[in-house]
């Protein structure tokens, strides 16, 4: 077995694996948490007030850091932004990006530091312009390598990452039972303290996951990547959509409304010759305007190996226009970061491509 990784449990967590290992003195707990969150100790020889023979005790069967950063890409344009590699301990590799304040994710000008997090080790989804699904799906990520990315977020940009969006390696839903896990310990004041409203969970339309998000009862965001605005045009890029077709996801997204929770984000991706019609853009803001959502679009930023063009600017804007004129909410952005495949699993992939992927 592994050894436990301290950074996916709760105070009550920490309790009761102190409990198991022996320790009886529940303030310890309270201790241990400051340490791995308040001080972010890389090493148990750190924990000074703690004593040596608990210390080594957590040592032999704990760890603090469950994956290693081992490639950071600046932007050569001038931003921020930033993507970065990890190892994880089995050897298998994940994104992260780490991208600048004022430049969110979902399209708006929070004035945070937001960090892309991956969920899973590629992607079973197959979504035909990702380059997350080029190589297949491994596995899910631990709650603790999730976590593990935003500490490792931290290092790289030297802030504090205080926005979060579930829109890098994998589908977010598919992987839900570590994802609750792990926003339990983001929100929680003791660690991360990272509230609800500023963290983002993609969909590429796993509807039993949009329901069991939906029961957590948390006012997270959610953006949904539809891509293509009926079933027909969907189903080209998306085989997603041949499981939960469009009849089963828009009424699981009424119901998301009836939570009461934030406006939910359309993420769309243009694509010339594909999706990019005035006839999509007549039908998005019907289903735009049914959910009453908010429109991001984004046009495709290349991967090496898949055919798909990316629209001209003019045509980009004359689809934003065609929403606007609709009156739906709509933003067009264009990649942050596209010099340096910014576009999830294409670091991965490349690093892959030499061979370095592997235990």
């Amino acid at each position: 077995m592994p050894p436990a990784c301290l950074l996916e449990y709760t105070r009550a967590g920490l309790a009761e694996l102190l409990a198991g290992l022996g320790e009886s003195k529940a303030f310890r707990a309270t201790q241990l948490m400051e340490w791995v969150w308040k001080h972010r100790a890389t090493d148990f020889s750190q924990m000074t007030n703690l004593p040596p023979a608990l210390r080594e005790t957590l040592a032999a069967n704990c760890c603090l850091r469950p994956l290693q950063v081992v490639e950071v890409s600046p932007s050569s344009n001038g931003s921020a932004t930033r993507k970065f590699l990890s190892r994880m301990q089995d050897g298998h590799l994940v994104e992260s990006v780490v991208i600048p304040a004022a430049v969110g994710r979902d399209g708006g000008h929070s004035g945070r530091m937001t960090l892309c997090v991956s969920s899973q080790v590629g992607c079973a989804f197959g979504c035909k312009f990702c380059a997350s699904g080029l190589l297949g799906f491994t596995r899910n990520l631990t709650a603790a390598e999730i976590l593990g990315q935003i500490l490792a977020a931290e290092e790289v940009a030297g802030e504090r990452i205080d926005n979060l969006v579930f829109m890098g390696m994998g589908e977010p839903l598919a992987n839900i039972e570590n994802l609750l896990r792990a926003l339990e310990v983001i929100m929680d004041p003791q660690a991360l303290g990272i509230g609800a409203r500023h963290i983002t969970v993609s969909t590429s339309g796993n509807v039993p996951g949009l329901q069991r998000l939906a029961a957590f009862g948390k006012p997270l965001r959610l953006a949904v990547s539809l891509h293509g605005a009926c079933d027909a045009v969907r189903e080209q890029i998306m085989p997603v959509n041949k499981k939960w077709p469009l009849s089963l996801l828009l009424p699981a997204l009424r119901e998301w409304n009836r939570t009461g929770f934030h406006k939910i984000t359309l993420e769309y991706i243009l694509i010339k010759d594909v999706n990019d019609s005035m006839e999509q853009a007549k039908l998005l803001s019907k289903v735009a305007a049914d959910l009453n959502a908010k429109v991001n679009l984004i046009p495709y930023n290349t991967v090496d190996g898949l055919p798909w063009v990316r629209p001209a600017e003019s045509h980009c804007r004359a689809f934003r226009d065609a929403l606007a004129a609709a009156r739906i909410p709509v933003t067009l952005r264009y990649e942050k970061g596209h010099d340096i495949n910014a576009a999830c699993g294409q670091l991965r992939l490349r690093r892959t491509a030499r061979n370095e992927h592997t235990p």
